[in-house]
């Protein structure tokens, strides 16, 4: 008998794209905050106590009026005229006397409902009050929840050394406030201690790769040396030099994490265009066009750490694109902020592994670095970079395949 082929099973495909953009700004009278929330439970239970005070006072008055009993007094003889109430002229006492109930009962009846009416305005009024007093109140209470609310924000643009610093009353907020800003203290010791170790890690290991290299490139100088030893030299230089890209790479990493201090007018139209200078070689060798239009955009900022962006997302799109195909380049500006733009074409990208390129020493489908394209630092670096100077870096997957690699820049 035949074996039965077993079937292949189907590539895992990306997960579809959310119908909904989640940088997609809410608002805030359509959100449910805090302060609404506590508005609303603050003017509602005004406006319950309200209800049940206006309540008591008309069964109260209702019941002192006594709406529907008989007068206490009766009419024997006589006649009796009024102008709010029609009397019969001609007729007997008992006539009088239940015409003399029913007028009564009417005029108890309208002084209840204009009772009603005007403590209804002026429920509606207080009311009005209410909701205002407590929204302004609410608003005072919260006001520490919305400056722990902006140190957050800030500390999440890598500006650790924010701290709340909430003086007042020694209460839930300020004890809140309080270890929100030793926890800051904590971050920035270990941030700090962190970049200071790759640092001077990086910077001592410059030493003897130097050294290293200056040694090979003296023996492979050598024409008396074996072809074995010649081979060598190379394998070993071509290493060597991968840590030396290593260690370059750590030691911008390292500093790219801070926040740039001193900036200057930086076009990213000349920054793309000296990242595509130094990278036309690599790609005319490899048959990827370049191309796109790069209109001038200026920014604020380092310009030797904006062009380390430019370059190594240009770099990124030439080494991880299809033979023969092509990387656009584009910058251009937008309501405050200027955007460079880098697409290509290349193997398919899902979705779910997008963000891990941006991890440092992580690439496509693998953990750790394990080919000659460079040593995993790339996007890393182009982030922390974004970050120092108050943008953001944006991947996603290009149909047919490759990356579009967005930057956003404040001007």
């Amino acid at each position: 008998m035949a074996a039965t082929p077993t079937p292949t099973p189907a590539p895992p495909q990306a997960p579809p794209k959310p119908t909904w953009d989640p940088r997609e700004p809410v608002r805030p009278w359509l959100r449910p905050t805090i302060r609404i929330r506590l508005t609303l439970l603050y003017g509602g239970m005004f406006l319950i106590a309200g209800i049940l005070l206006l309540s008591i006072i008309y069964l109260l008055a209702a019941q002192a009026l006594h709406i529907g009993s008989e007068l206490p007094f009766k009419i024997v003889n006589g006649q009796v005229t009024s102008n709010v109430c029609n009397f019969p002229v001609e007729a007997g006492p008992d006539q009088f006397n239940r015409a003399m109930n029913s007028c009564v009962n009417q005029q108890r009846q309208h002084a209840l409902d204009d009772l009603l009416r005007r403590s209804l305005f002026a429920l509606l009024g207080l009311s009005v009050i209410a909701f205002a007093f407590g929204y302004a109140m609410a608003g005072r209470v919260l006001s520490p929840l919305g400056r722990i609310t902006r140190t957050a924000r800030n500390v999440a643009g890598t500006d650790l050394s924010r701290r709340i610093e909430l003086d007042g009353p020694d209460d839930e907020l300020k004890e809140l406030a309080d270890t929100f800003d030793d926890m800051l203290d904590r971050l920035e010791r270990a941030f700090t201690a962190q970049q200071r170790f790759v640092a001077n890690a990086s910077h001592e290991l410059r030493t003897p790769l130097a050294i290293n290299r200056t040694l090979l490139e003296v023996h492979l100088s050598d024409p008396g040396a074996p072809a074995e030893l010649h081979q060598l030299g190379k394998t070993l230089l071509a290493t060597n030099e991968r840590s030396e890209q290593l260690v370059e790479g750590l030691l911008l990493l390292a500093r790219s994490d801070n926040e740039v201090v001193e900036r200057k007018p930086v076009d990213l139209a000349e920054v793309a265009s000296r990242a595509i200078d130094q990278t036309r070689a690599e790609a005319e060798a490899k048959g990827v066009e370049i191309r796109g239009e790069r209109a001038p955009a200026t920014v604020q900022g380092n310009g030797v750490l904006l062009e380390r962006i430019a370059l190594n997302l240009v770099q990124n799109a030439v080494r991880y694109n299809a033979d023969g195909g092509w990387v656009e380049v584009t910058t251009g500006t937008q309501p405050g902020q200027a955007v460079l733009v880098v697409s290509n074409t290349g193997p398919v990208v899902p979705a779910y592994e997008i963000d891990n390129l941006f991890e440092p020493f992580r690439r496509l489908r693998q953990e750790r670095t394990g080919s000659d394209k460079g040593v995993g630092l790339g996007l890393s670096i182009a982030r922390s970079v974004a970050r120092a100077h108050g943008g953001r870096i944006i991947a996603e997957p290009r149909e047919g395949g490759g990356l579009v690699m967005r930057v956003t820049l404040p001007v």
